[in-house]
């Protein structure tokens, strides 16, 4: 097995680092598995082929990001001496895919991940290769053992979240290009907003209403708008004319991109999208958005957005609140 000296572990034994869900659950959850390789003393692999965007048995993460830190996951396919034995032989599967074949009634149930995945209180298994794969992340579960590991005590699981970030999220220079070509002629400060209007709505109104005070308060500010929604562009330039978006493929009805992506004339131009979307929101002064979506919590981290600069319209939502809690501590 190969790897970057910088995360590579023992030199026999890995930790596949699997995804399910969209690309800001995804990033995420390997923030929490790229962590665990290095309290584990394990080489991480981030196997992202699910079949999102690009054809199943392909690997989107490389197609993003700067893989050169990883070796071929693909090596580990016929691997057997794995944990758990759910993967035993079966490495180039998928939570999804495993999930559908012995686990058919808990696609939706929570804690399906504990059966899937390397436990992350107990001491590591004995087994040559291992599983991570959580739909979200999962660094709180793991606060006591990184609170006395070397490489990451005394530091908040934000800046945590941070670094992994910088390490092993470096876009591809592509969409680093794409990015800069935003921001090329811009003057004065920049309002990022971001809306998930398909499969989980925010509050359109509120986003407006943020918009509309934050203007009238920086009225030389610039507005970046992320959406997956035709109709939530639509109601934003209505409004707000002269907003920035760039140009991609948008949902007319409540399927979520990452869903829909088998149906775009070019899936992987899609996933760019994504990022660029992603990664220009983490470029803007202050942010809009709902904490209920990962990307555009994945945005502020990325971009260290302070919350103090951040307007979130789910901020005061009890159902949110304690949905974040019980996610990242089961």
């Amino acid at each position: 097995m190969t790897g970057n000296a910088d995360i590579e572990g023992h030199p026999t034994k890995a930790l596949a680092i699997k995804a399910k869900g969209g690309l800001g659950n995804r990033m995420l959850s390997a923030i929490t598995g790229l962590v665990l390789a290095r309290l584990n003393n394990r080489t991480a692999y981030i196997d992202w082929r699910d079949g999102m965007y690009v054809p199943a048995g392909e690997n989107l993460y490389p197609m993003l990001f700067d893989a050169d830190w990883m070796g071929d996951v693909g090596q580990l396919d016929d691997c057997t001496d794995v944990w758990p034995a759910v993967w035993s032989g079966r490495m180039a599967l998928h939570p999804t895919d495993v999930i559908h074949r012995e686990y058919p009634a808990h696609h939706k149930n929570p804690f399906i991940y504990r059966k899937l995945s390397i436990d992350l209180l107990r001491p590591d298994p004995p087994q040559d290769v291992a599983v991570f794969w959580s739909y979200l992340p999962k660094l709180e579960r793991i606060r006591r053992r990184i609170a006395t590991h070397p490489d990451f005590a005394g530091r908040s699981s934000a800046q945590i979240t941070r670094e992994m970030l910088d390490r092993f999220f470096v876009p591809r220079p592509e969409i680093t290009g794409a990015v800069d070509q935003l921001f090329l002629n811009l003057d004065g400060p920049t309002i990022g907003v971001h809306i998930r209007f398909t499969d989980r709505k925010v509050p359109l109104h509120k986003i407006v209403k943020r918009i509309g005070a934050l203007k009238d308060a920086l009225p030389a500010a610039n507005i970046f708008l992320a959406t997956d929604s035709k109709e939530a562009q639509d109601t934003i330039l209505d409004r707000f004319p002269h907003t920035l978006s760039i140009q991609k493929t948008l949902a007319d009805n409540d399927a979520a991109l990452h869903v829909a992506s088998n149906k775009f004339t070019d899936p992987l131009g899609e996933a760019r999208n994504a990022v660029i979307d992603m990664m220009a929101l983490a470029r803007c002064d202050c942010l809009i958005h709902s904490s209920h979506s990962t990307f555009s919590c994945t945005a502020a981290l990325a971009g260290r957005i302070p919350r103090s600069r951040q307007i979130d319209v789910d901020r005061f939502n009890p159902k949110v609140a304690i949905k974040h809690f019980l996610q990242a501590r089961t």
